[in-house]
């Protein structure tokens, strides 16, 4: 019996996620930018979580958006590589939480995005990560997240 080893697309597949077409930008930037053998994203919101983590969201629907959030930037990925086994390792995420004066659970909402790259990219994609409050972020969206990715040349 041959072992196979699964690409992060045979991952993505098992887990039920189709990606679509990146979302288009809101202001006069680019969803990332490739430089040396690193790829540096953009902050990707989302469509469907909306208010403050700790006022209007729990601590589970920011999980969901996060993870949400993470598929769109692993979808930007996806068109700029054209296969996600270029991926050679996740270096960081940065995770912007929309969260009340008094929030202090934004490591667990970062949770969502953290635990998603390792079920796609398995060892590689353990990283560093930064989760902050933040008191507003752009159209009232829960989340926002970047990440830095390098890849194989």
């Amino acid at each position: 019996m041959v072992n196979q080893l699964k690409t992060p697309e045979d991952r993505l597949q098992e887990l039920g996620i189709e990606l679509g077409l990146p979302r288009s930008a809101v202001g006069n930037y680019v969803s990332c930018v490739r430089t040396g053998n690193l790829i540096f994203t953009s902050g990707q919101g989302v469509d469907q979580f909306h208010g403050k983590l700790g006022v209007e969201l729990s601590v589970e629907d920011g999980y969901e958006a996060c993870r949400q959030s993470m598929i769109n930037l692993i979808t930007v990925l996806k068109n700029e590589l054209g296969e996600l086994s270029k991926v050679k390792r996740i270096v960081k995420i940065l995770g912007m939480v929309n969260s009340a004066p008094d929030f202090t659970q934004q490591p667990k909402v970062m949770n969502g995005a953290s635990d998603l790259l390792v079920q796609v990219f398995g060892e590689k994609g353990k990283h560093a990560r930064s989760a902050v409050g933040m008191a507003q972020l752009p159209n009232n969206t829960a989340i926002e997240i970047e990440m830095i990715v390098e890849i194989e040349e």
